[in-house]
């Protein structure tokens, strides 16, 4: 690979301690897939050109200690430890001498910093290798000075270089010269088969951390003087506060104050992920949770009907205007427009050849429709935030995806220059979505802004449960043509959804069908949505996987075989251009899946089983799900999951996430359902927002990763939509039930035409 570092483009520095090697390096420099990445994103959501650089340090000590600073914030995905692994394959420096650390929030040095969209490895593969394969290649270089040698002569194993006389140094003896070292114009990249460190298990290097209690997330950030923030927001969407009396409340101990604020002046620009709920909220202020929670119910408030409102929005699209109705919405009102809509004319988008006429002369149709409720986050830590919001600057830290682009508006809210700002990242208690969304963040700053004090904001696992940022609700129906003999001659989606529809157009089985049709529509709201692991994806594959069930029972096929026989047309014969996945790697991931379950064989006849398979963030997921009746409820006894995610970094953390994605989609597929009653949330706490129990989780969960020297690609999201599908699918061999609405434990007890 080309190399087009320069000095400019490092910041190299001999003021540690004795002497070493600080080495920083931009990680997207020539790092096409990297680049194609972030146009991609960059376009989709309007990120700011200077998002484009992203900086990495590496710091070698004259003891031979290697720091690397992993930029990305950690929400359990354990970035903290594959990113590294990454650069110390490269760098060939011995793992156990290898500290890491969380790096500071620096748009310049260390670019976006965004958790999610399955990105993090995917994005950083080829420039932390680059980074570390420099990092080599000066230290060799400033040895074979040393020693009169060529370089050519010098080998690189575990920190430690090695002249062909036998003559050594470790590498913290030769850091501080090769700081001085020219940046090397070409790389050479290690080829898959000699990795070391990478596709070789780590141990989570903040694990013990996390076990013992250490003081990582951030419910855990203290300083001194710091108050404790609660706030009141309306008790249903399509309301906003009238009127309050905070007298009572103002008398309870401990109680510094009792305000009402606005999180946006009129008038405000909303970024891409600013979404907010409620835009004026009461806040009770006091030294303690315990005191603040109390003073808190005795507030007098009168809400009143928000009514339509008009906003402005930038990014995601660029710059838009957005209705938002007053409506206070039902659940069962908001299925029935969904069923109004569906019937209504969709926008296109997608056609190949002539669908109506397959469908016009066809022998038999298959129609089926899914459904699915909002659904709450429920980050296992609820949203908190620290702020202290000073004339000339301020200091900001807590949990969060996407530090950068929370900056601009904080700078925009509070009147300061984004330099002024300091943001500090702590370790996430969950995310997958919820945190990547700025409101907290903002609510805790204006809060701190109006008392000129240090603050942090805490919400309960009420305001949490019911304040938005939910999976929209979905709906999509299926429909198949099917010639005389049974041949598949036209596929139909239409879906919609509030507020959002769940549609992947161009994705399988697009691209398989000779006569294509794909249609969605959206529904406006005032209840606010987000992304919400694997965004739209974890409906869609429930439904088309279950449908594709259903498919290969009236055409008399085995599952499997039906996904493979359309794959195999979409490898060789596709239909259409903008196909998104690659059909060869879906096939294998099918095939190795058939294999590790024992799909078919003579041993496995009697289990209830169902399979489902899905590609999403560039990877491609398969599940077999073993389903039995255990005190007269479905149970999933054991899964058997294949992926396809390129090459595996970290083995034992990837099989762990897969596990997670598994356990959270049983969950979600059985009882997950956030429903609303004249605007008001229905759930506000676990006692009724069931999630899945530990009893409940399968006693297995077989995991095997597809062999591969393709770069790495998603893996924290692909896993989960599939097991949707899977589930639906081993309800029907389990209980002889097609399963069409989730969560599927509802349609158990309360069962719909």
């Amino acid at each position: 690979m080309k190399n087009t570092h320069n000095r400019r483009s490092f910041l190299k520095s001999s003021a540690l301690a004795g002497g070493g090697m600080m080495l920083s390096f931009s990680w997207f420099s020539n790092a096409k897939a990297a680049e194609k990445i972030q146009e991609r994103n960059a376009a989709r959501l309007n990120l700011p050109d200077q998002w484009s650089e992203l900086t990495g340090y590496v710091k070698i000590t004259p003891d031979n200690v290697v720091k690397i600073l992993c930029p990305n914030p950690e929400f359990g995905q354990n970035v903290m430890t594959s990113l590294p692994m990454i650069v110390a394959e490269e760098l060939d420096v011995d793992w156990k001498n290898v500290v890491v650390e969380m790096g500071p929030h620096d748009n310049v040095k260390l670019g976006p910093q965004f958790t999610g969209g399955s990105n993090s490895v995917r994005m950083y593969w080829k420039p932390l290798r680059n980074a570390g394969a420099a990092a080599r290649q000066m230290l060799i270089e400033a040895a074979s000075q040393t020693w009169s040698v060529p370089a050519s002569e010098i080998t690189t194993k575990a920190g430690v270089l090695t002249h062909t006389s036998g003559k050594t140094a470790k590498y913290g003896e030769m850091a501080s010269k090769a700081a001085a070292i020219a940046v090397p114009k070409e790389v050479k990249l290690k080829a898959p088969k000699d990795f070391s460190i990478v596709r070789n298990s780590k141990k989570n290097t903040e694990g013990l951390k996390v076990v013992t209690g250490k003081p990582l997330f951030g419910m855990d950030y203290r300083v001194d003087g710091m108050l404790i923030a609660m706030i009141q927001h309306p008790p249903a969407f399509g309301m906003k506060l009238k009127s309050f009396d905070a007298s009572q409340s103002l008398k309870m101990p401990g109680i510094k104050d009792v305000f009402s604020f606005k999180l946006y002046d009129d008038g405000f620009e909303q970024g891409g992920f600013d979404t907010r709920t409620f835009n004026e909220m009461i806040a009770v202020v006091g030294n303690s949770t315990w005191e603040v929670m109390n003073a808190r119910k005795k507030l007098i408030v009168q809400w009143e009907a928000a009514g339509d409102l008009k906003e402005t929005m930038s990014g995601r699209g660029g710059k838009r205007e957005v209705s938002v109705p007053g409506r206070l919405e039902t659940t069962s009102r908001q299925f029935e427009m969904m069923a109004e809509y569906a019937k209504k004319p969709a926008q296109q988008l997608r056609k190949d050849g002539d669908p109506e006429t397959a469908f016009k002369n066809a022998a038999q149709i298959i129609e089926r429709t899914y459904n699915a409720p909002f659904l709450a986050h429920n980050c296992m830590e609820p949203m908190n935030f620290f702020a202290h919001v000073m004339e000339d600057k301020a200091v900001v830290a807590g949990p969060l995806q996407a530090p950068g682009w929370m900056e601009p508006t904080l700078a925009k809210i509070l009147n300061l220059p984004a330099e002024k700002i300091e943001i500090q990242m702590t370790r996430m208690g969950g995310g997958f979505g919820r945190r990547a969304y700025g409101s907290y963040v903002y609510e805790a700053a204006r809060i701190s802004q109006k008392l000129k004090a240090p603050v942090k904001l805490i919400y309960s696992r009420e305001d949490d449960m019911t304040y938005g940022i939910y999976r929209p609700m979905y709906t999509a129906t299926y429909r198949a043509a099917l010639d005389a003999n049974k041949n598949l001659i036209g596929f139909h989606v239409i879906g919609g959804g509030i507020p959002e529809n769940p549609v992947h157009a161009n994705r399988f089985p697009a691209g398989a069908v000779d006569n294509y049709l794909a249609e969605g529509w959206e529904i406006p709201s005032n209840v606010t949505i987000g992304a919400f692991r694997a965004p739209r994806s974890n409906f869609n594959a429930a439904a088309e996987q279950s449908f594709l069930d259903e498919l290969a029972e009236a055409m008399g096929k085995d599952p499997i075989q039906l996904r493979l026989d359309l794959l195999k047309k979409a490898k060789e014969n596709p239909v259409g251009k903008n196909n998104d996945y690659d059909a060869s790697r879906y096939i294998g991931v099918l095939e190795l899946l058939k294999e590790k379950s024992g799909w078919g064989k003579p041993e496995n006849a009697g289990k209830k089983r169902g399979v489902a398979a899905y590609f999403c963030h560039a990877s491609y997921a398969g599940h077999v799900v073993d389903m039995v009746m255990r005190d007269g409820q479905p149970y999933v006894e054991q899964v058997t999951s294949t992926v396809d995610c390129g090459v595996v970094v970290n083995p034992d953390a990837a099989r762990n996430m897969v596990q997670g994605a598994v356990v959270d989609g049983i969950g979600n597929a059985f009882y997950g359902a956030l429903t609303h009653k004249d605007g008001a949330p229905e759930q506000s706490n676990f006692h009724n927002y069931r999630i899945i129990r530990h009893n409940e989780a399968p006693k297995k969960i077989d995991v095997h990763f597809v062999e591969s020297d393709v770069d790495p690609t998603g893996l924290g999201e692909p896993p989960f939509p599939p097991v949707f599908g899977a589930v639906a699918n081993a309800l029907f061999k389990t209980t002889g039930k097609r399963y069409y609405n989730q969560p599927f434990a509802s349609e158990q007890s309360n069962p719909k035409s």
